[in-house]
């Protein structure tokens, strides 16, 4: 039997340490394999066209161009590369920059190797994850404009009653509920259960949400969702809990 090929990672950090420290994490573990190191986010693009890499390890702050620009132009490309923003800077405007730039990921420099190389294969596999900080924070902030939107349905009248915004026009009712709960971070088999219908069910309609959002994953059906979640109508009853980002099971 063929050994599966392995997950092709490009880092980029303008800290040579720093890159020296996660090649060497990358190399040493079975299933991954760096194929190369930029140090700013010009040669980041120019490694990701070369290499195509299956992940990139991105840096937010380095010289020239930074990594938010180099993650949006290497995933505006064709080659498949899933960007995981690795950073020290604990920042909403970074998070939700990079996750429009169409990251798959954001995690902190201080995360356990363990949970890292992890993160390398979740992100490979084509779904999305956040730090639980950052998360707890989206959550937060949705469930602010959620629990808005609740209030004006029953204090405004039909007429003056916000439309969804044109993004979400054409989702059904039960694709919002899905949407809400995704972005609560919720995995399928809870959004089932929160709902009372099948997994199969779940994932059908977030797979109907990527079509008609343009998005590639989770990550970015939550910021669609956030973006637009001062004009949701959530009909499903509250989630008080979080956890982190699953897309199943």
């Amino acid at each position: 039997m063929n050994e599966p090929e392995p997950i092709r990672v490009l880092l980029a950090d303008d800290q040579e340490l720093l890159r020296g420290s996660l090649r060497l994490l990358v190399d040493s573990t079975p299933g991954l394999v760096a194929v190369g190191e930029a140090g700013t986010g010009a040669r980041a693009v120019e490694l990701a066209r070369a290499e195509r890499p299956d992940v990139v390890l991105m840096d937010v702050r380095m010289p020239g161009m930074d990594g938010i620009e180099a993650t949006r132009r290497i995933c505006a490309e064709a080659s498949g590369a899933k960007v995981l923003i690795l950073t020290t800077f604990d920042l909403d405007e970074y998070v939700y920059a990079g996750l429009r730039a169409g990251a798959s990921g954001f995690l902190l420099k201080n995360t356990p190797p363990a949970d890292l190389l992890a993160a390398i294969r979740v992100i490979a596999a084509g779904e999305g994850l956040l730090a639980p900080s950052v998360t707890r924070r989206l959550i937060a902030q949705f469930t602010q404009f959620t629990q808005f939107a609740q209030f004006t349905q029953f204090t405004r009248t039909a007429a003056d009653r916000p439309r969804p915004g044109p993004v979400l026009d054409g989702l059904t009712g039960r694709e919002r509920e899905v949407l809400t709960l995704v972005a609560r971070g919720l995995s399928n088999l809870e959004i089932a259960a929160h709902l009372h219908v099948s997994t199969a069910t779940v994932k059908t309609h977030i797979g109907h949400l990527l079509a008609k959002l343009g998005a590639r994953d989770r990550a970015q059906l939550v910021i669609a969702a956030y973006e637009g979640g001062a004009r949701l109508h959530v009909t499903a009853a509250p989630v008080t809990g979080w956890s982190p980002w699953k897309s199943s099971m």
